[in-house]
């Protein structure tokens, strides 16, 4: 039997590897998130400045200016939202809320000057790259254009379309919205 100042000390010990352990175990999970949202911003980026020569200042209501700004420095003046608005990402690690249903979303209007766009566990599956472009490429219309599903849609469609002379099918979520009834129009 250990002595009695010792007692407490191997149990202590043990909780103390096993946090620890957590933490390294965890990082690791973080660390290939991080990457991902890294390569998908990088990759929405990429895919926009191909389109840009072929958009307007203006398309379906989204001021591209803004759209670019809040893309590349997540920091944009908003003629929508009114002055200088900043994007807060936030990346979730269960799907609770919103995130039993989205893989990401956007917590509009601004809050103290920001944005803050919700990442949600499904967001990072592995082998989703080309999805995870298009969801930025999508929410950042929320980001700086306001609620509406059918808007984003037909914008991260145009700039799909502009950039590589096609853009990803969305029927079912087209259809679902009701955006066949709308003012917005797929490629």
């Amino acid at each position: 039997m250990p002595p009695p100042h010792a007692r407490g000390y191997v149990p202590g010990m043990i909780r103390t590897l096993l946090a620890l352990l957590a933490i390294f175990i965890a990082q690791p999970a973080f660390a290939n998130d991080q990457t991902a949202l890294d390569r998908a911003l990088d990759d929405a980026l990429a895919t926009f400045e191909r389109a840009l020569p072929k958009l307007s200042s203006e398309e379906f209501g989204v001021d591209v200016a803004a759209y670019r700004d809040a893309l590349s420095l997540q920091q944009f003046r908003s003629s929508y939202w009114g002055g200088e608005i900043g994007l807060d990402i936030e990346m979730r690690e269960g799907a609770t809320g919103s995130c039993r249903q989205f893989a990401a979303f956007v917590r509009i209007p601004p809050e103290n000057g920001a944005v803050k766009l919700v990442l949600c566990p499904q967001f990072f599956s592995p082998g989703a790259d080309a999805l995870r472009e298009l969801t930025v490429l999508h929410e950042m219309v929320h980001v700086v254009a306001g609620r509406d599903e059918c808007q984003a849609m037909a914008f991260a469609a145009k700039v799909q379309m502009a950039a590589t002379g096609a853009f990803t099918p969305v029927d079912a979520y087209w259809k679902a919205s009701g955006c066949a009834g709308s003012r917005y129009t797929l490629p």
